[in-house]
């Protein structure tokens, strides 16, 4: 028996298109867990005057938010207030949040939701907090939505109630509301002596988007298939299986997309991409080409083990879910399977997962799943990592025996990013995991191998050779490397930019920073020239990504123009005030007409009739 607690450290590794997330900061909870009893604190109440205050707040033409907010406080605003998503941090921006929003479309009314028992009013357990819990009532202009609220006193305002987070979102739209209940369509009202279509037929035509009509936008695999195939016939869902998107076109023009759909008809299957994107299959290894062997493929193209291939060896490159089911798939037919680990993995079980994470919301016993969504969308990340550390933590706990044997059996274990765990792990780069359904322990029995820490050298008939000079046999090499981002995917549909500016653009960068003076356009500027540039700057966000990018420009001595009807952000406030920062910076903030003018500067040229009915068309 394993003894001590293992050693997870954290894994803050960055890859192309991941991003830390950051850890909020919780609220001081010196005497909060003293004050929150119901007889002091009685939660309809409290929760009440809250509401009442927060719609008097949104009603005013200033928006004070910190009698109502924590300094920690998290707004997380899905469409209610503007047609985009939103999570504010602080008073300071969800003040400039309310004030920036138009009034038009504003929350129009708020209430708290009682429509049952489990959606009362209540003291809640968040994390190391005793909080007051609230569903939420909400209607805007344009259509009616839910929310929650946590609720925590301020200690240092007098013990006042405050938001610690507010979640609010836009389920439906008036005039547009889900056909159930009372609305739903009784099939009376045709007639075929009329010409007019039956039941079956108008639902064919529905199917077939016929008429110009738009379209409408842990269970075993094949009993999932069939699940949804008799889902989307019960629900007369409009679904088109075994069709691929060829192509797109945006037109700014007639506000409308043009796209080629391909259906096969004759049994073949398109092969479609997940939220990830792309399969990533390195291209840069050494002797890809050489291989002799019986399978070199990525383990989306995996289907299954050879039959009668007892003893054979396969390597499987990646030690993630795929990774793990792949290499037990070949211990299960036979196969002398080793495990190519080339950094850490984070482990959990199953159970462990299911119970400390997943019970209180996602059980048989557990509020019902739109309830059980609501409340876990209503965590902003920054919280939920700080929520989750904690209970990574247990599942170590609990996973100690195991995680033991796997460190033994030269397995490199972590516990995500900062020690957060799966879920963080996921949100920050996609993977990097391995949910235990049996596999493990195989690996800590070393009935599967692992190489660990080394990285592919080259590739052989037979084998694979390592950066150790050390050499693996092979008849088989899976590649479990995952998949790219899914920005390749949507470039490959939609291409890099909008078909507009696709001709004046040579070549598109990709990019993590917020400043765009990443390395590559850097080193092109000076292959370009090494003499300073004047340089015009349209795009989003004006107070994050256009701010970065010119004084980064301006500190390398580029003269620059911020284009202000060329910039925008999703609070119209952050705009204004980075603009003015901009402009106290050096750069010069001016309109798209006086710089296109500027840089004419004589009407005699040969362009200058041309830019001129440009201006003035878009003016007009």
């Amino acid at each position: 028996m394993a003894t001590g607690t293992v050693l997870c450290p954290p894994s803050n590794t960055i890859v192309p298109g991941s991003r830390l997330l950051p850890t909020a900061p919780f609220p001081d909870t010196q005497g909060i867990t003293s004050s929150i009893p119901n007889s002091i604190a009685p939660p309809e109440p409290t929760a009440h005057e809250w509401v009442s205050s927060f719609k008097h707040l949104l009603s005013e033409v200033a928006a004070p938010s910190k009698r109502l907010f924590l300094k920690e406080s998290y707004w997380r605003d899905l469409l209610c207030m503007t047609w985009d998503f939103h999570t504010l941090q602080g008073y300071d921006q969800i003040t400039r949040f309310i004030e920036g929003s138009s009034k038009d479309c504003r929350i129009s009314n708020l209430s708290l939701d009682k429509s049952a028992a489990h959606k009362m009013p209540q003291v809640a357990t968040f994390g190391d907090l005793k909080v007051i819990q609230a569903f939420l009532k909400i209607e805007t202009s344009s259509g009616r939505g839910e929310g929650l609220v946590r609720l925590l006193p301020d200690m240092n305002d007098g013990g006042r109630w405050k938001a610690f987070t507010l979640f609010t979102t836009l389920q439906e739209l008036k005039g547009y509301e889900e056909t159930i209940y009372n609305r739903r369509p009784t099939g009376l009202g045709s007639s075929l002596e009329n010409g007019s279509q039956n039941w079956k037929d108008r639902l064919i035509a529905q199917q077939n988007f016929e008429g110009g009509r738009e379209p409408n936008v842990f269970t075993p695999k094949d009993k999932l298939a069939d699940w949804f195939e008799y889902y989307a016939g019960v629900f007369e869902l409009n679904v088109w299986t075994s069709t691929t998107l060829e192509t797109s076109e945006w037109s700014e023009r007639m506000r409308q997309w043009t796209i080629t759909l391909v259906q096969e008809k004759d049994g073949r299957k398109a092969n479609t991409t997940g939220h990830s994107g792309e399969p990533y299959m390195p291209s840069n290894i050494a002797g890809l080409d050489a291989f002799k062997g019986d399978r070199l493929v990525h383990s989306s193209q995996f289907t299954r083990p050879r039959k009668n291939a007892k003893g054979k060896k396969a390597v499987v490159v990646g030690c993630c879910n795929s990774g793990h089911d792949i290499a037990r798939d070949y211990y299960d037919h036979g196969y002398d399977v080793t495990m190519l680990q080339r950094s850490s993995t984070l482990v959990v079980t199953s159970e462990s997962l299911i119970d400390v994470i997943m019970k209180d919301l996602y059980s048989e016993d557990g509020p019902p799943v739109e309830e059980a969504d609501l409340i876990n969308m209503s965590i902003p990340n920054p919280v939920a990592k700080r929520l989750h550390t904690a209970a990574s933590n247990e599942m170590t706990r609990r996973d100690d025996t195991l995680l033991h044997g796997l460190t033994a059996a030269g397995f490199a274990i972590d516990s995500g990013p900062d020690g957060s765990g799966l879920f963080m792990k996921y949100l920050s780069r996609g993977g990097g995991y391995y949910i235990d359904v049996g596999a493990s322990q195989l690996v800590a029995d070393k009935r599967i191998k692992i190489k660990q820490g080394q990285e592919i050298k080259r590739i052989k008939a037979h084998s694979v050779v390592l950066t150790d000079d050390s050499e693996l046999e092979a008849d088989e090499i899976v590649f479990a490397t995952g998949y790219q981002n899914m920005r390749e995917t949507a470039r490959k549909l939609f291409g890099p930019t909008c078909s507009e500016l696709s001709p004046y653009i040579p070549y598109a960068i990709d990019k993590t920073a917020f400043s765009m003076m990443v390395p590559e356009l850097r080193s092109a500027l000076i292959q370009a020239s090494p003499q300073p540039y004047q340089i015009a700057i349209v795009g989003i966000e004006t107070h994050i990504c256009v701010t970065q990018t010119a004084l980064d420009l301006l500190t390398e001595g580029h003269r620059v123009y911020i284009i202000a009807d060329g910039v925008s952000s999703c609070n119209q406030a952050e705009r204004g005030i980075a603009l003015e920062r901009l402009g106290a910076e050096g750069a010069i903030v001016t309109t798209s007409e006086s710089w296109l003018y500027e840089c004419m500067g004589d009407a005699s040229i040969p362009e200058y009739d041309n830019v001129k009915a440009t201006v003035e068309g878009d003016v007009c």
